[in-house]
């Protein structure tokens, strides 16, 4: 399975999916107009990777904005990834920003996968 990288830029995340390396980044601010058409090939991504996971996936998500159409992308990203045994969350968030800290926490109650949270400064 061939990676998928996506430069981050001002209005769109970094994102780094390597099966082989067993890594899986999201960073930086998703704020960008066509949330869907952006984040398409990312699901379709994990769909194919679902079919044959590794036996733990570890998804690292270091926001530092999303906004309300991002959040509903992140979840449905989850929600695929509830059939894959192994898979958890690490959620980063700044010691500051209550609201990444929610919208984390909101996610997490949505899906059945372990979450956990990780401050930095």
């Amino acid at each position: 399975m061939s990676p998928l990288e996506i430069a981050e830029t001002a209005d769109t995340p970094g994102i780094v999916l390597d099966k082989g390396l067993g890594k899986f980044q999201f960073s930086g601010r998703s704020l960008n107009d066509n949330v869907s058409a952006f984040y398409q090939p990312v699901i379709a991504w994990f769909k194919e990777y679902a079919k044959s996971p590794n036996s733990e996936t570890d998804l690292h998500f270091k926001f530092e904005y999303l906004n309300v159409e991002s959040s509903k992308e992140v979840l449905n990203i989850l929600t695929v990834m509830e059939s894959v045994k192994g898979a958890r969350v690490s959620w980063y968030f700044n010691e500051d920003d209550e609201d990444m800290e929610e919208i984390g926490d909101e996610i997490s109650e949505l899906v059945n996968i372990p979450f956990e949270f990780k401050i930095y400064s």
